[in-house]
């Protein structure tokens, strides 16, 4: 149950909310209680009357001559009817059952109790549509056989009540003034309390938009801190997002500088008077090499975009890498073709047990296809002597693995250039291959989404060149 209701929750009013709203549930059960408790307060003197009263009355009854008799001197008469409040009454029964003296509608004790002399009993009763409060008193007489002689005495409950109430003014009425006192300092307290996370906020508010630097967690309270620490982390990720970005910008606008800065030169060379038809014939060339060059760096970069943005929602189904990557080696055989490269494939077949990984299809074909398009534009070829690319995939349906390896026969990687070649625009020195450097940043960054590990080495270390082995480790499919 929530007193406040608002459509925004709110720190203050659902800690206020839960604070004051088992106070306020538990007031009326206190006044049920002190009520309660008023009541045996009350109680508890009228019984110590009424029970000694009951013990004198019993010393009145007395057997002369054989005969149960009850005499009630005056003075002890006016006393028991001496109240301004209530009305007392008193009741005597002889052995034989008979009135001895006093008001014979009192009701007699319930039937269940079992006599017992000497000792007084309380209980509530009604009489004449009036309640009252009894005691009654079991009485031994000095006769042989006798049964027992019943005392009681009655009064009505006014003076327990008057009591009672007083009672509870005295503890309720100071409760009127302490209540709204009470909420007035949960109120400031609570103010008090959340005052860091004002503070907070200000701090952040007046913050520059370019301003990253993480915040102090050692100025707010303990139970804010991990909140704090977690928008560090956020702030620092931030930050390591936007120097990527930029750099990745300055980057890309440099390598398409390069060839649309070669199209503007060779459009001019190609306008200048007196040019011969083989001069605008090279220039065009030129142009067309230029803008092939632009288009695919523009391509690679859309690709590693699409790769880096496709995280968050990745698509993720059974995929057959075996197949995929048959298809993408169908699709590189003109251009391998070209540069007179022997590409095949080699590994599992499509279909075959071990060889499905979850993941998405499209991003996974893309890794394959810079894979094999890096080794075939790395790879040196002639007709005297061809180079050779195989893709093969490898299925270890016991150790739960799949591996895609992608060999060249190339001149491979040095080891001091095997982790920067994976960075965003790099390429290898000491090769004439005139690439955008993004196929390799394209294939960590797709196998980092689907929780696979890249690999190179040299794929023989014993020849000269030794080429280059890239594999990429998957976690295979169980398959049910």
């Amino acid at each position: 149950m929530k007193i406040f209701q608002r459509e925004q929750r709110s720190l203050f009013g659902e800690i206020l909310d839960w604070m004051l709203t088992p106070l306020l549930l538990l007031w009326p059960i206190s006044l049920a209680l002190t009520w309660l408790v008023a009541q045996g307060i009350a109680n508890k003197p009228f019984d110590r009357a009424l029970e000694y009263n009951a013990h004198a009355l019993a010393q009145l009854v007395t057997v002369q001559k054989g005969k149960v008799q009850f005499n009630l001197p005056q003075p002890a008469s006016e006393i028991l009817r001496a109240d301004d409040s209530d009305t007392v009454y008193y009741q005597v029964i002889g052995a034989r059952g008979e009135l001895l003296s006093g008001e014979r509608e009192l009701p007699r004790p319930p039937e269940e109790d079992v006599p017992t002399t000497g000792e007084v009993y309380l209980r509530d009763a009604e009489l004449r549509g009036i309640d009252i409060r009894m005691a009654y008193i079991w009485v031994r007489l000095p006769l042989k056989d006798a049964p027992l002689a019943l005392v009681q005495v009655a009064e009505t409950r006014e003076k327990r009540s008057v009591l009672a109430a007083e009672i509870i003014k005295g503890v309720m009425l100071p409760q009127f003034i302490i209540m709204p006192l009470a909420v007035l300092l949960v109120w400031l307290a609570l103010a008090r309390g959340i005052r860091p996370l004002h503070q907070l906020e200000e701090r952040i508010r007046a913050r520059s938009p370019d301003d990253l630097s993480p915040l102090d967690h050692k100025a707010v309270p303990l139970e804010v801190a991990p909140l704090v620490d977690s928008v560090n982390d956020l702030l620092t990720r931030l930050q390591d997002s936007l120097a990527t970005q930029k750099r990745f910008l300055a980057d890309a606008a440099h390598q398409l500088k390069t060839p649309l800065a070669g199209l503007r030169m060779q459009a001019d060379l190609a306008q200048r008077e007196g040019t011969s038809t083989e001069e605008l014939k090279r220039s065009l060339q030129q142009i067309g090499r230029s803008s092939i060059r632009a288009t695919h760096t523009v391509n690679q970069l859309l690709a590693l975009a699409r790769a880096e943005g496709s995280g968050a929602a990745l698509a993720r189904q059974p995929c057959d890498l075996a197949k995929l990557t048959i298809e993408v080696v169908r699709d590189s055989v003109p251009r391998a073709l070209d540069k007179r490269i022997d590409l095949g494939y080699d590994g599992a077949q499509p279909g075959e047990s071990g060889v499905w990984v979850d993941g998405n299809p499209t991003l996974l074909k893309e890794l394959v296809r810079n894979l094999v398009d890096n080794a075939i534009h790395y790879t040196p070829s002639s007709a005297d002597k061809p180079g050779v690319v195989t893709a093969r995939v490898l299925a270890d349906r016991f150790g739960q693995v799949l591996l895609l390896q992608v060999e060249d026969s190339g001149p491979g990687v040095p080891e001091s250039e095997r982790e920067l070649i994976f960075q965003p625009f790099y390429r290898a020195l000491g090769t004439d291959a005139d690439g955008s450097g993004l196929g390799l940043p394209i294939v960590l960054e797709i196998a980092r989404q689907h929780s696979a590990e890249v690999f190179l080495e040299d794929a023989h270390p014993e020849q000269v060149p030794p080429g280059a082995l890239f594999s990429v480790r998957f976690a295979a499919r169980s398959e049910d």
